[in-house]
C-alpha cells in the first residue's frame, strides 16, 4: 500500500507518495527527501512563569528526551513578568519540562550580551555519552565538562575555566592550536562509543582556535589536525562509518575527514538571498552551514544543516552532498526560523530545530497516511 509522507510548515504544505515501514518512511533508503510536518504541541508552556534566552544548543538522550542549553540573555525588563529559567531544561518526548539543572559557578563564565540585555552564559553545545553522562561547553570556553545525565554531579573537567588556548590566556590573545587539552572556543564535542576518545570541534569564534582535537577518555591529548581556511569550525558530526563532517560555517561548506583528519571531500553550498541587495553585493547574514545532524536509518542517509542565511534545513543526502529538498522560512511562526542554531534529530526520525534569537525549539516528525 502506498503511504504518504506530508511536510506543513507554517501555512504551506508539501507532499510525495513514499512507503512506510516499522513508523520510518523507506524513501529513506531510495534516498528520497523524507518529509516532515511541524508538531504545534510541542513543546508544552514552560513552569513557573520561565523567562529564557537564546538557545545555545540541545543534544537528545537514549529515552529520547531533549537537553536545551539556555544563554540565559534575556532582555532588560523581562524578568518583571518572570523568572530566569535554569540554564539546562530537560523535556521528555511531548515537550513537557521533566527536570532542570546548572550551577552558574561551574559553568563558563558569562560574556557580554548577545541582545541589548545583560551578561549571557555563551552555552553552545552538548552531548550524551554511551553511559548516559553529559558533555557541555560554552564558546568561548576554556573546558569542556562532563555531568552525570541530571547534572548533579561534575564527573569530569578538562582544561580550566577562563584560561585559554591563546598567547596571554584571555580571549583577546593569538590563538595558539596548542597540542594540549586547552581550547578557545568549543563548537562540538563527540565521544566515541568504542574506545571513549573524545572528539571536540575547537573552533567557534572567529579569531580562535581551528582545528579538530582528540583526547582519550581521561583527557589526554592525542591528536589534532587544523582546519586551514575556515573563519569559524562551528560544528562536528561523527558518522558511525567513522566520517567526521564539519562545519564551515561562513565558507557555506561541509568538510568530510576520517578520524585521523585526512580530508577526504569537500562539499561546497553556495547560496542566494531571496531579495538581492541593491548594490548586488551578497554579504552572509549567519552562514549556509551552520550545524548539521545525521538521520537515525542504519546507513545515515541523510544530513539535516541548519542554513542561517535562507532560514531553513537543508536535507542534504550524506555520501553525495546533494540537497534535496528543504523545510523552513524566515519567521515567527511554527516551523518558521529566527535565526536556528542548533539541529538534531531522535531515534523516531523526529527533526528538533532551536533558535537562538527566536529562544524556541521546534519539533518536525516525519508523517505517514
Amino acid at each position: 500500500m502506498k503511504m504518504s509522507c506530508i511536510v506543513r510548515i507554517g501555512i504551506t504544505a508539501v507532499s510525495t507518495i513514499v512507503a512506510a515501514s516499522l513508523g520510518v518512511p523507506s524513501c529513506w533508503a531510495q534516498s528520497a527527501a523524507p518529509r516532515y510536518e511541524v508538531d504545534v504541541t510541542f513543546p508544552k508552556r514552560f513552569p513557573d512563569r520561565w523567562v529564557t534566552g537564546g538557545f545555545g544548543g540541545h543534544c537528545i538522550d537514549a529515552q529520547d528526551h531533549v537537553l536545551l542549553l539556555n544563554r540565559q540573555d534575556v532582555l532588560d525588563g523581562e524578568l518583571n513578568a518572570g523568572r530566569l529559567a535554569p540554564l539546562m531544561i530537560e523535556l521528555d518526548p511531548t515537550g513537557k519540562v521533566v527536570h532542570s539543572w546548572g550551577d552558574p559557578t561551574l559553568i563558563e563564565g558569562t560574556v557580554a550580551g548577545l541582545r541589548n540585555g545583560p551578561t549571557a552564559f555563551r552555552l553552545h553545545t552538548c552531548h550524551f555519552d554511551k553511559d548516559g553522562n553529559v558533555w557541555i561547553a560554552s564558546s568561548p570556553g576554556g573546558m569542556i565538562q562532563k555531568y552525570t545525565h541530571d547534572g548533579s554531579k561534575l564527573l569530569q573537567q578538562i582544561g580550566k575555566k577562563g584560561v585559554f588556548d591563546t598567547s596571554d590566556g584571555t580571549t583577546k590573545g593569538t590563538p595558539l592550536n596548542s597540542n594540549a587539552a586547552r581550547f578557545t572556543s568549543p563548537a562540538s564535542i563527540h565521544v566515541d562509543r568504542q574506545n571513549g576518545d573524545i572528539y571536540v570541534a575547537d573552533g567557534e569564534s572567529r579569531n580562535g582556535n581551528s582545528r579538530v582535537m582528540v583526547l582519550d577518555a581521561n583527557g589526554n591529548f592525542l591528536r589534532q589536525w587544523r582546519i586551514e581556511g575556515m573563519d569559524s569550525v562551528h560544528c562536528m558530526e561523527i558518522a558511525d562509518d567513522g566520517a567526521v563532517y564539519v562545519c564551515n560555517r561562513y565558507g557555506d561548506q561541509i568538510r568530510l575527514y576520517d578520524k585521523m583528519g585526512n580530508l577526504k571531500k569537500t562539499f561546497d553550498y553556495p547560496w542566494k538571498p531571496v531579495t538581492v541587495p541593491a548594490d548586488g553585493k551578497i554579504k552572509e547574514s549567519g552562514g549556509a552551514t551552520v550545524a548539521l545532524a545525521l538521520s537515525r536509518d542504519a546507513a545515515e542517509t541523510f544530513m539535516f544543516v541548519v542554513n542561517q542565511n535562507n532560514s531553513r534545513i537543508d536535507v542534504v543526502e550524506r555520501q553525495t552532498g546533494k540537497i534535496l529538498s528543504s523545510l523552513g522560512e524566515i519567521g515567527n511562526l511554527p516551523g518558521q526560523f529566527n535565526q536556528a542554531h542548533s539541529v538534531a534529530v531522535d531515534s523516531q526520525s523526529n527533526l528538533y530545530v532551536v533558535e537562538n534569537r527566536g529562544r524556541r525549539i521546534h519539533k518536525f516528525k516525519p508523517v505517514s497516511q
